[in-house]
């Protein structure tokens, strides 16, 4: 597809997103030029904004914007109650549901041999810490 470089380029980067497809990334990349600039702007800020601010929680490894996520930091939460998790967004789900208290632990990924991801690359030893 014949588009300008600057489109060419985001067609290229929306493309790179898990899901997107060429059709996706087209109507994608048109919402964007055709939208406010206003809408734009904000759209570019809070990706930036995320990169620059969001880490992992240095007790359970949720996403975090504080040393603490918000979970472990609470004091309605019920510390002796561990939920493990593979990956911090298979938390929201779960709380969506309004039926657990706990604590969430999340490994960063699961197991596969055959990737080469063995207990060493999981956050195991600090679950069990």
């Amino acid at each position: 597809m014949y588009a300008a470089s600057a489109i060419q380029k985001l067609l290229d980067e929306l493309e790179r997103l898990p899901g997107i497809g060429p059709k996706s990334a087209q109507r994608i990349a048109y919402w964007i030029l055709n939208a406010d600039h206003a809408d734009a702007i904000r759209l570019a800020q809070a990706i930036t904004e995320v990169k620059e601010t969001v880490h992992f929680c240095s007790r359970c490894f949720n996403y975090a914007q504080d040393d603490l996520c918000d979970i472990c930091s609470s004091s309605k939460r019920d510390a002796s109650l561990i939920c493990v998790v593979s990956e911090p967004r298979d938390i929201p789900p779960i709380e969506r549901t309004g039926s657990f208290g706990g604590v969430y632990h999340v490994l960063g990924g699961a197991l596969s041999p055959l990737e080469g991801i063995g207990p060493e690359s999981l956050h195991i030893t600090e679950l069990l810490s």
